[in-house]
């Protein structure tokens, strides 16, 4: 009887281990939730503006242990929409590093996520109806592995020459270097969503006959180049991550099995984090979303490699995050629209889970 009682007590007081500490090279993540990156369209220019800084800094606030800026644009043409983020010119630095240093200072990681929108670019905002804008309307010519639009309502890109792709990478190289001046910690390359990078790995998307098109290794080609680059450039005690949609949905695009080998690849170009997400690359595909419905897709990942991987998708109850890291499947989950409705989730989903002591502001401790 004794025995029972002292396993029923170290059952109870076990902290979950979603709130457990997670170190990846010389960046410790105080639990493991993160604030994945969702696009504001707020921007001017791609300035920072309060709203990225109140936005971003409240989850940080909110006992997030990674906080990660929107897809960020490392050159105009690279742009979603004329509202994006962007990380292009060297004056941007100095809003970004203002928000860097907030979160920093309120005990979250500061991460970014650098992109380009390829030929999902030149749009509208959502809520100004997303659609295409003309060059007559202030929007532009965007580029692609090939010359096909994303969808009717989509431009048709201009197919990137071999010359071209050299400069992509470069500004990627320069954006890499902007957040680190700014003082990011986590670095997260966008080779997903229909985005550019990920529309060279699909073969629904890249129809090129040069050396990044045809097979697997020259569709991977950019990714695995960029990727080497950034990791040249990006500070050896800093993380590194990829965001990766880990199938098209559909037969005859990028797989699931894909994936793997391309993380596998990765991870010998020292990445230190694949950031599982799915789809974006087809206008009409058929997707199962449900609760949790990427989570098997980190799980794939994580038991292939030795790499740390993150789940997001509709990820939303502080039961079912800690599961996902209880289990085994991934070891970082990342938020987005659940951030949206509570900044403070990371705080609340401690107070659900029983976890003492939460991360939370001296400034609020009042309210705990």
């Amino acid at each position: 009887m004794h025995l029972a009682r002292h396993t029923k007590v170290t059952r109870l007081s076990r902290m979950p281990q979603l709130f457990d500490p997670l170190e990846i090279r010389g960046v410790t993540f105080r639990n493991r939730i993160g604030v994945s990156p969702m696009c504001q369209y707020s921007s001017q220019d791609g300035f920072a503006s309060d709203w990225h800084l109140v936005h971003l800094g409240s989850r940080a606030v909110g006992g997030a242990a990674l906080v990660v800026a929107e897809a960020t644009a490392v050159s105009a043409i690279g742009r979603i929409s004329p509202g994006d983020l962007g990380i292009w010119k060297d004056e941007h630095v100095s809003e970004l590093a203002r928000i860097a240093h907030f979160l920093e200072a309120q005990g979250a990681v500061a991460g970014i996520q650098i992109a380009h929108a390829g030929r999902k670019a030149s749009t509208a905002r959502p809520w100004d109806g997303g659609q295409a804008i003309a060059d007559e309307a202030g929007g532009w010519q965007p580029v692609a592995p090939s010359a096909l639009a994303f969808g009717e309502h989509y431009r048709l890109p201009r197919e990137l020459r071999v010359s071209e792709i050299a400069q992509v990478r470069e500004e990627f190289r320069a954006a890499a270097l902007r957040a680190k001046k700014a003082g990011f910690r986590y670095l997260e390359l966008h080779a997903a969503h229909g985005y550019l990078l990920h529309s060279f790995l699909s073969p629904l998307s890249n129809q090129r006959t040069d050396e990044y098109g045809g097979s697997f290794e020259n569709r991977t080609r950019l990714v695995l180049e960029v990727a080497r680059t950034l990791r040249e450039v990006w500070p050896e005690e800093h993380v590194l991550g990829v965001r990766l949609s880990c199938t098209d949905w559909q037969a005859g695009g990028w797989s699931i099995e894909d994936t793997v080998k391309l993380a596998q690849a990765l991870e010998q170009e020292k990445v230190d984090v694949i950031d599982c997400s799915s789809g974006g690359n087809l206008a009409k595909a058929n997707i199962p979303v449900g609760p949790g419905y990427q989570v098997p897709f980190a799980e794939a990942v994580k038991h292939a490699t030795q790499l740390r991987v993150a789940a997001v998708g509709l990820i939303t109850e502080a039961t079912q995050a800690n599961s996902i890291i209880e289990q085994g499947q991934a070891d970082l989950v990342f938020m987005a629209r659940a951030m949206l409705r509570d900044p403070y989730l990371a705080l609340n989903a401690a107070r659900a889970l029983k976890h003492q002591p939460a991360p939370v502001p001296k400034q609020y401790a009042r309210a705990h």
